[in-house]
C-alpha cells in the first residue's frame, strides 16, 4: 500500500459525532412529527415501525451507500478522511464495506474495545477495520 497517514482515534471520533448529529437533524423531526413530542420522553427503545425504519434501517443503508459511493460518511468527508483497502490503498469492495458495517457490532459489544483499539493499533485500525481489511486515512 502507498504510504499514507492513518487517521487516529480522535479525528475519527469527531467524524462520528458529526455523522450522529446529521442523522439526528434528519430523523428526529420526522419521528416527532409521526409520534409527537412524547417520543422524546418515552422509556421504550422502539416506538413502532417508523421508528425502526428511520432510526435503524435507513441509517444502515445510508452509511453503506456513502461508503460505496464516496468511501466516507459525511463526517469523514468533512474531516477529510477516507476508507481504503488495507493491502492496496485502493477502494474497498462492496463486500468489505458491508462486512465493515456489521463488524462494528463486534467492535462495540465488548465495552467498545474494538473502537478504542484505534488509539492503540499502529495502523489505527479498529476491530471492524481489521475484520474488513480496511484502514482510514
Amino acid at each position: 500500500m502507498p504510504e499514507q497517514e492513518y487517521a487516529g482515534f480522535w479525528i475519527r471520533a469527531v467524524a462520528a459525532v458529526i455523522d450522529t448529529l446529521l442523522a439526528l437533524i434528519i430523523t428526529l423531526p420526522v419521528l416527532i412529527a409521526i409520534y409527537g413530542t412524547g417520543y422524546l420522553l418515552s422509556e421504550s427503545y422502539i416506538q413502532g415501525f417508523w421508528d425502526v425504519l428511520f432510526s435503524y434501517i435507513f441509517p444502515i443503508i445510508a452509511v453503506i451507500l456513502f461508503w460505496i459511493y464516496k468511501s466516507a460518511t459525511p463526517g469523514k468527508m468533512i474531516t477529510r478522511l477516507t476508507i481504503v483497502d488495507a493491502k492496496t490503498g485502493g477502494k474497498p469492495s462492496i463486500g468489505q464495506f458491508i462486512g465493515r458495517y456489521f463488524a462494528y457490532y463486534v467492535s462495540i459489544i465488548p465495552l467498545f474495545l474494538g473502537i478504542i483499539w484505534v488509539g492503540i493499533d499502529k495502523q489505527k485500525q479498529g476491530w471492524h477495520d481489521k475484520l474488513a481489511g480496511t484502514v482510514v486515512v
